[in-house]
C-alpha cells in the first residue's frame, strides 16, 4: 500500500463524470476542465446516434423480410392456381375398370405389406420424422438478418484520454473505442488511465502512438464514430476524417479559432476553411457554417456529403455533429446549400445569394426563351389543345426496312477511303489506310531492291516530269547579306 502511495504522490485524481484519470502535477498532458460541457453533450448525442442506428437496422430488417413474403405469397398464388388447373383436368379423365380393378388389387397387396414393418425402417421412420419437424421450425434464409454489429468509435486526439474512457464507461451498446495521439507521454499517461479504471475500461479502449491522419486514411469506412477535438483548428483532419467514416456514421468535430471563424483573420480563414468571413452580430452562427461548408467540400470530394444534426457554439468554440453518407448522385445538390452572403457597411441588414438552383420543365420538350414582347412567345405561351403523339406506327415502315435491306452500298473492297498522300513514305502505321497487305507488299519490296549488304543502291531519284533546270523554283530560298535577292 506504501509503495502504490508512494506511486500516486506525483499525481492528481481528477474525476469526471464516471471515469477517473491521473494527471502528472508538471502538467505534461494537456487537459481542459472547461471541456466538461463538450463532453456531456457528445455523449449525450452519441447515446442518441446509438439508439437510432439500431432503429434503422431494424426498419431496414422489416422492410426487407415484408418484400421476401409478399414474393412468396405472390408464386404460392401462382403454384396453387397450376395445381387446381391440373386437378381438374385429374377429374375429367376416364378410367376403363379393368384399370380400377388392377388398382383395387395393388391396394390389397400394399395393405398386406404394410401389416408388418420391421422395428429398425420404424426408428429410421421417426428419426426421418423428426428432422423434417427440425427443418420445418428452422427460420427461412430470408428472414435471417445480418447481426448489426457493436459501433466502432475513433478519438483522433486524445490526450489523457479522458473523453475516450468517458464513451466507453457511460455509453451502451458500444464496441471498441480506439484513442489516437502523435505525442508520447499523452499515449502513456492514457494507457495508464486505462489500467486506473479497471476491467470495464481495458475491455473496450486501446491507446496507439501515431498520426491520426495516417491511421484514419489507412482504415477507410471503419468507424461509426470519429471525433475531432484538436487544439485549434481541425482543417488538416478533416479530408482524412470524412474517409474514416462508415456509411451512415458519426462525425464530431470541434474548432476553437473563433478569431479566425469570426471574420478577425479572413485570409487565414480562407486558406484553412475555403471561405471568407464578413464581422457581424451573427458572426458566431457563420463560423458555424464555414465549417460545415468545409467538412461537405471534403466529404464531395470522395462522393460523400454530410447530413447536419446538431450545430453548437458555446464558451470559446463549435462543435458540430454531422452524419456521413455516400451519394455521386446527392452531391449535384451541393451548391444548393452554398450562398454569399451580402453585409451592409451602415447597417445590420444582409443578403443571401444562392450558388445555385434547381429548375423543373412543366413541359417535356421546352422552348428556349425568347424576349417576352416577340410574337413567338405569345403564340408558344398558350397551351396546344391537341396533344401530338410522334411514336411511330407499324405500318409507317417500309418494306425494305421491315426486311433490314441496307440503306448504303457496301464498299467495293476494303479499306476504302483516303490514302496516303503522294511522296510520303509507308510504314506499318498506315495499315489503318492501306491494309495489312499492302503494307507488307511495299515492306517487302522495299527490302527486294536493297543489295546483298543490307543497303540500297545509290541512285539518283528520277527528276519529275514538267520541272526543267531553268525553271524558277517555287522554294523559299534564304538570303543572306552577301547574296543579293533575285528579281522577279
Amino acid at each position: 500500500m506504501a509503495e502504490v502511495e508512494d506511486k500516486l504522490k506525483d499525481y492528481e485524481i481528477r474525476r469526471e463524470g464516471e471515469a477517473e484519470i491521473l494527471l502528472h502535477k508538471d502538467h505534461t498532458v494537456f487537459y481542459n476542465p472547461v471541456q466538461v460541457h463538450n463532453r456531456d453533450m457528445s455523449i449525450a448525442v452519441l447515446r442518441t446516434f446509438v439508439a437510432k442506428r439500431k432503429e434503422e437496422h431494424e426498419t431496414r430488417a422489416n422492410k426487407r423480410n415484408k418484400s421476401h413474403k409478399k414474393n412468396k405469397q405472390s408464386e404460392a398464388s401462382v403454384q396453387n392456381g397450376e395445381d387446381a388447373s391440373t386437378s381438374q383436368l385429374d377429374e375429367m379423365d376416364i378410367v376403363p375398370e379393368k384399370d380400377l380393378n388392377q388398382a383395387e388389387d395393388g391396394i390389397d397387396d400394399l395393405s398386406k405389406e404394410m401389416d408388418v414393418v420391421p422395428e429398425k425402417d420404424l426408428n429410421q421412420a421417426e428419426d426421418g420424422i423428426d428432422d423434417l419437424s427440425k427443418e420445418a421450425t428452422k427460420t427461412p434464409s430470408w428472414k435471417v438478418t445480418r447481426e448489426l454489429k457493436q459501433p466502432l468509435v475513433l478519438e483522433a486526439l486524445a490526450a489523457s484520454g479522458l473523453r475516450s474512457l468517458r464513451y466507453a464507461r457511460e455509453v451502451d451498446g458500444l464496441g471498441k473505442v480506439v484513442a489516437l495521439d502523435n505525442d508520447k507521454a499523452s499515449v502513456e499517461s492514457c494507457k495508464k488511465n486505462i489500467k486506473f479504471n479497471g476491467a470495464s475500461a481495458t475491455s473496450k479502449v486501446e491507446a496507439h502512438l501515431t498520426d491520426a491522419r495516417v491511421y484514419m486514411l489507412t482504415h477507410p469506412k471503419e468507424f461509426d464514430v470519429v471525433d475531432l477535438d484538436p487544439y485549434g483548428s481541425p482543417s488538416i483532419f478533416l479530408d482524412s476524417a470524412v474517409q474514416a467514416v462508415a456509411d451512415g456514421g458519426l462525425l464530431m468535430c470541434t474548432a476553437t479559432d473563433m478569431a479566425v471563424l469570426c471574420g478577425t483573420n479572413g485570409e487565414v480563414c480562407y486558406s484553412k476553411y475555403g471561405s471568407y468571413p464578413t464581422k457581424g452580430k451573427y458572426c458566431h452562427e457563420i463560423a458555424l457554417r464555414i465549417l460545415l461548408a468545409s467538412i461537405e467540400s471534403h466529404a464531395n470530394r470522395y462522393k460523400r456529403y454530410i447530413v447536419p444534426v446538431l450545430s453548437v457554439f458555446m464558451d470559446f468554440y463549435v462543435r458540430v455533429f454531422v452524419r456521413v453518407f455516400t451519394s455521386a448522385s446527392e452531391i449535384k445538390n451541393t451548391p444548393l446549400k452554398l450562398s454569399y452572403i451580402y453585409q451592409c457597411a451602415g447597417c445590420d441588414s444582409f443578403h443571401l445569394q444562392s450558388l445555385g438552383r434547381t429548375t423543373s420543365k412543366v413541359k417535356n420538350h421546352p422552348i428556349k426563351e425568347q424576349p417576352r414582347d416577340s410574337p413567338g412567345t405569345a403564340i408558344l405561351s398558350k397551351s396546344p389543345t391537341l396533344e401530338a403523339n410522334f411514336s411511330r406506327a407499324v405500318a409507317a415502315l417500309s418494306k425494305a426496312q421491315a426486311k433490314k435491306v441496307k440503306r448504303f452500298l457496301p464498299n467495293p473492297e476494303r479499306h476504302w477511303g483516303p490514302k496516303v498522300r503522294a511522296g510520303r513514305k509507308i510504314t506499318s502505321k498506315h495499315v489503318s489506310l492501306l491494309g495489312p497487305e499492302a503494307i507488307n507488299a511495299v515492306l517487302n519490296g522495299a527490302v527486294s531492291h536493297e543489295d546483298g549488304n543490307g543497303t540500297a543502291p545509290d541512285k539518283p531519284a528520277p527528276e519529275p516530269e514538267g520541272i526543267k533546270d531553268d525553271e524558277p523554283s517555287t522554294k523559299r530560298q534564304k538570303i543572306t547579306d552577301d547574296e543579293p535577292a533575285n528579281e522577279p
